[in-house]
């Protein structure tokens, strides 16, 4: 999965540096609608109640933390611009109950934490006469939403964020708003809203002289152009924002648009000229998430020029250094797909185990992937019976989830599984050594060699 666009925003208040900037169905809405014309179209952050009715039960803490969030968020609305006429006994009386519910979820779990937090800066902000106090709590939340995968609820804190705070938010927070905005929409698939939030916050930081952040506006709407299929443009975009950035001496937005760049070649079919471009960008971002998201996209690409023991590296280095859920969940993946591309039985197994021991936190997108390279192995493995059964449940995943790209390159691998066997029984011995190899491969293969030791 390849998101090359996560890391500190800078230049903000210190709770709010963690915003960042700026790939998927190709309709268009009719609508776009800016993020300063917002407003909740029905009940706002019932999202957060759907909690209850799930799996575990309506007693179950994910079902406390979902009932505290709507709480604390619900405390939230009383201090939006059309709500001052508000008392200060209602505010009272509904922070009491609000506070004593989510203090018992404080030391419960970490969104225990901020769920209190928000509740808590709420009381201050009221007290205190400040509605910009609440801004870094609702920050922290929804970057914790974010990246927990819960995107529903992160775009209706984001959108709390900027209906309530609104115009009061600092001109740097404004656009760090609109960017975490457009981003989490962009992950939804919601390109029109990604776009107008992202030339929004572009529009907002060049007023503002915030060269960086009018980077990483560019950078968005570039990879959500990506993310509708156009990848042409999409690299062309990026590249002129890659000059751009080296001439403004911007070397976070330079390693993000050198990602890019390398997502969209990748994309094109041609990971031997995208591998460098993600190599220089893991080589020049500073944040370590971020750092691991490209050297995982190394890892896969490295595998798609059948560099396997390149891509085992790569991929084996992501584990070592740990990072976010959805990284590690791709790392582990990948490292099986390795595996079996290796005819690694014993290897193909142990990452598969592990694989299984983190399902039940894993999102559908996640999901479908683990059972399709699965299904993939097990037919290089000769099990095709099997291979199909895994691919026909990856396939039921991504149906579920509306993931149609994903149930189009599972269909088509499942009609091929013939073809497949055909082709493994033909087979003498796997390659051992990669299909694709140019100067600029083999330097990166050696610098990754050193980088592991």
């Amino acid at each position: 999965m390849f998101w090359p666009d996560r890391a500190l925003h800078r230049g903000m208040t210190p709770a709010l540096a963690r915003a960042g900037g700026t790939t998927a169905s190709l309709t268009r809405r009719p609508t776009r609608m800016p993020a300063s014309r917002l407003k909740f179209e029905s009940l706002p952050h019932a999202i957060f109640l759907q909690r209850v009715s799930g799996p575990e039960g309506a007693t179950s803490l994910e079902a406390r933390l979902g009932q505290g969030a709507f709480l604390a968020l619900r405390l939230v609305d009383l201090l939006a611009p059309d709500r001052l006429h508000v008392s200060g006994d209602a505010f009272h009386y509904q922070w009491i109950a609000t506070d004593r519910f989510c203090a018992e979820l404080q030391a419960a779990a970490p969104e225990g934490a901020h769920v209190h937090g928000i509740a808590a800066s709420t009381a201050d902000a009221r007290r205190m006469g400040d509605i910009r106090l609440i801004a870094p709590a609702l920050f922290a939340y929804a970057h914790f939403l974010e990246e927990e995968l819960r995107l529903e609820e992160a775009i209706d804190v984001l959108t709390t964020l900027l209906v309530v705070v609104a115009s009061r938010l600092s001109a740097q927070d404004a656009v760090a708003a609109r960017l975490r905005f457009a981003r989490v929409h962009r992950k939804l698939n919601r390109f029109d809203e990604a776009e107008a939030a992202y030339a929004e916050a572009g529009e907002m930081a060049t007023a503002a002289g915030d060269r960086y952040s009018a980077l990483l506006s560019r950078i968005g709407l570039a990879n959500t152009i990506l993310g509708r299929g156009n990848l042409a443009e999409a690299e062309q975009r990026l590249r002129g924002v890659l000059a751009d950035a080296q001439a403004a001496g911007e070397r976070d937005a330079e390693a993000r648009a050198q990602h890019g760049i390398a997502v969209a070649l990748h994309h094109m079919g041609q990971p031997a000229d995208a591998i460098p471009h993600a190599w220089r960008a893991f080589e020049m971002y500073e944040e370590q998430d971020s750092q691991m998201r490209a050297l995982n996209d190394v890892g896969i690409m490295l595998l798609s020029v059948g560099d396997a023991i390149g891509a085992e590296r790569a991929l084996t280095e992501v584990v070592r250094r740990g990072g976010t859920r959805d990284n590690m969940d791709n790392a582990f993946i990948e490292l099986m797909h390795c595996a079996s591309y290796r005819r690694d039985h014993v290897g193909f197994a142990r990452w598969r185990e592990r694989c299984e021991q983190r399902l039940a936190d894993m999102p559908p997108n996640i999901l479908a992937d683990f059972y399709l390279k699965q299904g993939i192995g097990q037919a290089r493995f000769r099990r095709f019976r099997r291979a199909g059964d895994l691919m026909r449940q990856a396939l039921e995943i991504a149906a579920g989830a509306d993931l149609h790209e994903f149930e189009f390159r599972i269909e088509r691998i499942l009609g091929g599984l013939a073809d497949c066997e055909r082709a493994l029984a033909a087979e003498t011995q796997p390659a051992t050594e990669p299909m694709v190899q140019t100067d600029e491969l083999r330097d990166v293969s050696a610098s990754l060699a050193q980088l592991v030791g």
